[in-house]
């Protein structure tokens, strides 16, 4: 089946609220550098209209691609054709692509780039090894997908602080399928334990881990923290973090690692490969949201054996 195209290539990011997401900054840099004409919108978009916007916004009509955020990363594998391996492995998406498949027809494929995100993130950062003792703080998607690059980094089990367990199934689903050992934990006593990891994730939104080491001891050193949430930054558990001897990435890190690897699959690209002229789209996506440029080359983490292994 042969693809007629009209308008200008676009994507688009969704979620809600999106008003805030730096996500077009990032997309917008990439596909200047890479001396594409591309748009990239932020499309504001709850659980109900997902039908909707798959009807209007279609590849016919030259849409490449939706970045995929909360609280969507569940319920928009039921609108897709096809997962990857990567994605089922994972199980939440954040990225949406369009391929043809074996029989010629063009098809929705789910995939997650997340992951890359997080596990780049932390690299970056400085945080090269096996995770030896590893947390999560939170329950929800994004947790789900730091339980995936914790695994993928070689971690064996991880512990998870939450305020009620009964609602992160999707993390303890998760790990049955990745053979991760895994303990829930009361969000309350994280402050009691922090020093003990050498890396945590904090999945919370903005302003909900401010209080989070109000009741910690003082004296104990921290080991690496990612905080997801990048605005306002620091935030307030990142400050302290750092004031207890950690080093801490912000999410902004992730969401610009992950992003690399959804322009990849926006602009038909293997994710397995670096972009054509990579140096000069990271420095240019780096620039756009005020992170500092770095020599960092990042390494796509998408293959269902990085979870296995």
């Amino acid at each position: 089946m042969s693809q007629q195209v009209t308008g200008c290539p676009k994507a688009f990011v969704l979620g809600h609220p999106i008003k805030h997401s730096k996500s077009p900054l990032l997309h917008r840099a990439a596909y200047r550098a890479l001396g594409i004409e591309m748009a990239y919108e932020r499309l504001g978009t709850r659980e109900d209209q997902l039908a909707d916007v798959f009807a209007r916004y279609t590849p016919e009509q030259g849409t490449r691609g939706f970045s995929v955020t909360m609280p969507l990363k569940s319920a928009v594998k039921e609108h897709l054709d096809y997962l990857t391996l990567f994605a089922q492995a994972v199980g939440v998406v954040n990225t949406v692509y369009w391929r043809h498949d074996a029989d010629g027809q063009l098809a929705s494929w789910g995939d997650n780039t997340d992951v890359s995100g997080i596990v780049n993130a932390l690299r970056q950062a400085g945080f090269v090894c096996k995770p030896a003792r590893a947390a999560i703080i939170g329950g929800g998607a994004t947790a789900t997908a730091a339980l995936a690059a914790l695994r993928a980094m070689g971690a064996d089990g991880v512990r998870v602080f939450v305020r009620d367990a009964s609602r992160a199934q999707g993390v303890a689903d998760a790990s049955t399928r990745l053979g991760l050992h895994l303990d829930f934990l009361p969000i309350g006593s994280f402050a009691k334990s922090y020093a003990e990891f050498d890396v945590t994730v904090c999945t919370l939104p903005a302003g909900a881990a401010d209080g989070l080491l109000a009741t910690a001891e003082q004296g104990e050193s921290a080991g690496y923290l990612l905080d997801v949430s990048y605005d306002p930054w620091p935030s307030v558990l990142a400050g302290e973090w750092e004031a207890r001897g950690g080093t801490v990435t912000s999410g902004l890190e992730m969401l610009m690692y992950q992003a690399v690897d959804q322009v990849k699959l926006f602009t038909g690209h293997d994710r397995s490969h670096p972009l054509p002229r990579q140096e000069e789209v990271l420095t240019a996506m780096r620039q756009a949201v005020g992170l500092p440029v770095t020599g960092f080359e990042p390494e796509s983490v998408n293959e269902s054996v990085w979870l296995t292994r």
